[in-house]
């Protein structure tokens, strides 16, 4: 059997250079960490709750916009600040959390496609 290889590119002809600018893997590795806790459609609304106030927002104020028991709501949040997207401040027995907006941007920067060729 006499197969025409000719129509095939060898792979130097194929292959580009990708764009050497990408995440390294420990910024993969955060990355990832990220979006894992942004996996849980209650966190997704705590962070848009959190998201919309400009003020620091209690643990005690949360609870009831969220519809959960405290020790739930309490457990997402200990998952969104061990990810890096809350930040959680301490007023006397109460919690404060708000929105880490850098992370926010940074997580959004992955999936910015502005410049990207379509």
């Amino acid at each position: 059997m006499n197969v025409d290889l000719s129509s095939f590119l060898l792979a130097g002809d194929c292959c580009r250079r990708l764009n050497d600018d990408g995440l390294t893997p420990q910024e993969a590795e955060a990355t990832a960490a990220l979006f894992k806790a942004l996996a849980d459609p209650t966190r997704v609304r705590i962070v848009n709750v959190l998201a919309r106030n400009t003020e620091p927002v209690c643990v005690c104020e949360l609870t009831p916009a969220i519809g959960l028991s405290q020790p739930t709501v309490s457990h997402h949040l200990k998952k969104l600040v061990a990810a890096g997207l809350l930040k959680r401040e301490s007023r006397g027995v109460w919690a404060y959390y708000t929105v880490d907006r850098e992370a926010i941007a940074r997580a959004a920067g992955i999936l910015d496609l502005e410049g990207a060729s379509t």
